[in-house]
């Protein structure tokens, strides 16, 4: 079943290229044009909201039931630190490869734009960054009104109370944890259904973003997006090296088990529709729900690999665009700017763009410069996300390698069942992923 919706998905792709393209040069009037693509900004947007209905219950259940089950409240501190800790290095590695691939191409070089009047403004709504408001907005003040917002981070602090407490009070919880269990089963069912309807979705983002922007904008902007695209093979090829030198040959076998969650992101960059399939696969690669329910809720916040690395890459792009110098002290600083800012507006839409323009302004760098980016930016939004998914995928298996907590892989149509190597405490068969044994 995953290899035939991966397979419909890479089809619905193509069509929607295709069907796009040939709206682009057949249907000259923009009215008409805006006319058709609306049909089709709806088929997406639907999808869109299918998801994000299931994302709250979904990290909610599958958290709180996670953290009833470990009992322990020092292996929840330990877990998180492992995960935080992998979390900042990977931000650093996406963050200074950008920044080396923009230096090495140097895509912006040689335009010369004029530079804009200093009122100019890109048109995207830049809040200020404030570390007070960051800190304090992790904590709901409802949990019913983050739910409703999906805001991932309170969902998070919420849960990890409400299941601390659940342990304290020991077996009158009982009946609760059973509940959320099978909200959780109800919820991956949901998933199924709704995961049946994305190759419909994928062909009509596609079509969309391909009938407005038209074939010839990949061309124009060629340079800048293909140094992008080679960078995020350079940090696929790192995490994969990370995940090998851990888990050795099951690193091939995680990435068919991941790959339809990838392919979902890529398709209609959204992390958010890729997270229950995620969630699934890595159950059954052996991670277990405990570990997965903390540390993927975490990762989509604090995360973004493929985000940061766009981050830095494009706006020393637009630097490069107006001739503007910024020195290696300057993109030392900026690097450090943009580990932090990313972290304070993860969850707002096209958050990558706020964050860019946040970046702007502190370097003095027209923020009318995000307009050079805006044409292209869904095309770029397809790999930035589907590498938010890879990257946080890994995390979490690493966690569960340092953990030493890997579970026995279910078998299915993707990858043949290994055997069992070894019961560690607690009973549950385990799987030596050792890549010297």
């Amino acid at each position: 079943m995953a290899r035939r919706l991966t397979l419909y998905i890479l089809l619905a792709m193509l069509i929607g290229i295709l069907t796009g393209f040939a709206l682009n040069q057949t249907v000259s009037d923009p009215a008409d044009l805006a006319t058709i693509t609306g049909g089709f900004s709806i088929l997406t947007d639907i999808f869109l909201r299918l998801i994000k209905m299931i994302i709250a219950p979904l990290i909610f259940g599958t958290l709180v039931a996670g953290i009833a089950h470990m009992g322990d409240t020092s292996a929840l501190g330990r877990i998180g630190g492992r995960a935080i800790g992998w979390f900042v290095l990977a931000s650093l590695v996406s963050l200074a490869l950008g920044l080396l691939f923009v230096n090495l191409f140097q895509p912006g070089v040689g335009l010369d734009l004029p530079l804009p009047p200093v009122t100019a403004a890109s048109g995207v709504v830049k809040p200020p960054f404030s570390l007070h408001d960051f800190f304090v907005h992790l904590v709901p003040s409802s949990i019913i009104d983050a739910m409703a917002k999906n805001e991932v981070l309170p969902i998070v602090i919420f849960s990890v109370f409400f299941g601390i407490a659940l342990t304290a009070v020991g077996e009158k919880g009982a009946p609760i944890v059973r509940g959320l269990e099978s909200l959780v089963s109800v919820m991956l069912q949901v998933t199924d259904y709704v995961m049946k309807a994305a190759p419909v979705a994928v062909f009509a983002a596609v079509a969309n973003a391909v009938a407005n922007q038209g074939l010839s904008i990949l061309v124009t902007y060629g340079w800048f997006m293909g140094g992008f695209f080679l960078a995020l093979l350079v940090l696929w090829a790192f995490l994969y090296a990370v995940s090998y030198a851990l888990i050795g040959k099951q690193t091939s076998t995680l990435i068919r088990y991941v790959r339809e969650p990838f392919m979902i992101a890529f398709s209609t960059a959204s992390s958010e529709a890729a997270f229950p399939r995620l969630l699934e696969a890595l159950d059954k690669f052996g991670v277990p729900k405990r570990i997965a329910s903390f540390v993927l809720p975490l990762g989509y916040s604090f995360n973004l690999d493929g985000s940061m690395m766009y981050c830095s890459f494009a706006t020393m792009f637009i630097a490069q665009a107006y001739g503007i110098h910024i020195g290696f002290g300057q993109q030392i600083i900026m690097m450090l700017l943009l580990m932090v800012t990313s972290k304070g507006i993860a969850s707002v839409p096209r958050a990558s763009l706020v964050v860019i323009a946040s970046t702007l302004s502190f370097f003095n760098i027209p923020e009318a410069g995000l307009l050079l980016i805006l044409a292209v930016d869904h095309f770029l939004d397809m790999g930035r996300t589907a590498t938010n998914v890879l990257g946080n995928a890994v995390a979490t298996v690493l966690v569960t390698k340092w953990e030493g907590a890997f579970e026995k892989i279910e078998s299915d149509d993707m990858a043949p069942l290994p055997a069992p190597a070894h019961t560690p405490a607690g009973g549950k068969a385990g799987l030596d992923l050792d890549p010297n044994r």
